[in-house]
């Protein structure tokens, strides 16, 4: 095999052309004009730099600038459809002013995200966009107080003292579940997760307000985060067979919604008929079950914008804007699974 090719650094270029390293620099950066250099010696660097497929060391100019124009973003999970969806796009407009995203998946463990968060100093990130686990406070905390811009979505305590985009989980499962009620459903149970997150948790007492609302008395269910979906199956099953009585079903999120419909399926249980059935977090193929799933929808291409949008300012140097707090609504989304059932 030949010897691999030596990879091109500034010097090398500047070299070539017979011009200062300076120069170079000033043009792959776009400041030729700002540093009065002529327009035909930008073109003559740009059309070096295409032919040789140079590509500029992203950490050795962090290093010279103190700027990695690099973001780090933590989420539950980036195979989920609520957290890629926000991710692209935060991805697609933060792009648009110079910046790169790199993802981790925190799998709802302190240690991980911890972790993640110490990679992503050490890659020298420039700001963080994070769902944080429970007991991730200090860690945000002190990056904040080291000046670094962090903004939470999806769930958030109290302490964390950093910009923060929520929407309103408690009024969206208290919408869905009162639409229930209203259907005439009345032995309405809730599959949650245990030891809920913050937002999972407001869900919860969404559904018992709705409830309390009418004399009802809940039915909760909670199942354990990141549980084997045959094993969710079979603990819902048990639950159908114990409470004979349930006639709906209000899952806390889209995946606890999956292994729901499954159970409902292998207990020959047919929605519309036997049981109602809403969700918490729409997914685009809800629209496409038969019958179709009711489900409240989070505003997904806001919650990237605005997270985005609040990042991008607190980057800007010499920022000084107080932490920001938003809360969207959701919008309950209703299809054919919680109709009347046809007696």
């Amino acid at each position: 095999m030949g010897e691999m090719k030596k990879k091109l650094a500034l010097k090398d270029i500047a070299a070539a052309l017979k011009v200062s390293e300076a120069s170079v620099s000033y043009v792959l950066n776009g400041k030729a004009r700002q540093y009065g250099i002529s327009v035909a010696l930008e073109n003559k660097i740009l059309r070096f730099v295409e032919k040789v497929g140079y590509r500029p060391n992203r950490l050795a100019a962090s290093l010279r600038t103190g700027k990695s124009k690099t973001v780090g973003m933590i989420v539950e999970d980036i195979s989920d459809p609520f957290f890629s969806a926000i991710a692209r796009v935060v991805e697609e407009h933060i792009y648009k002013e110079g910046y790169r995203v790199i993802y981790g998946s925190s799998e709802n463990s302190t240690g991980i995200a911890r972790d993640l968060l110490q990679t992503f100093k050490n890659y020298q990130v420039d700001g963080y966009i994070v769902a944080p686990t429970a007991g991730l406070e200090d860690d945000i905390n002190q990056l904040v107080k080291e000046g670094y811009p962090v903004v939470v979505f999806d769930r958030a305590s109290p302490d964390l003292q950093c910009s923060k985009v929520l929407v309103d989980n408690f009024r969206g499962s208290e919408a869905a579940v009162l639409h229930l009620i209203d259907n005439g459903f009345r032995n309405i149970a809730m599959v949650t997760l245990a030891a809920g997150q913050d937002q999972m948790n407001e869900r919860v007492n969404g559904y018992h307000a709705a409830l309390k609302k009418h004399g009802l008395l809940p039915i909760l269910k909670e199942i354990i985060y990141n549980e084997d979906p045959h094993k969710t199956v079979q603990n819902l099953k048990s639950l159908l067979k114990s409470k004979k009585d349930i006639d709906a079903i209000f899952f806390a999120t889209n995946y606890l919604a999956l292994s729901g419909l499954q159970a409902l399926k292998e207990s020959g249980l047919i929605i519309t008929r036997d049981i109602g059935v809403a969700v918490f977090d729409d997914i685009n193929n809800f629209a496409l079950f038969n019958p179709a799933i009711t489900a409240v929808a989070q505003p997904i291409t806001e919650i990237g914008l605005r997270v985005t949008k609040i990042l991008l300012e607190e980057l800007q140097d010499n920022h000084i804007i107080d932490s920001q707090n938003i809360l969207l609504k959701t919008k309950l989304i209703i299809r054919d699974s919680s109709a009347r059932l046809l007696v």
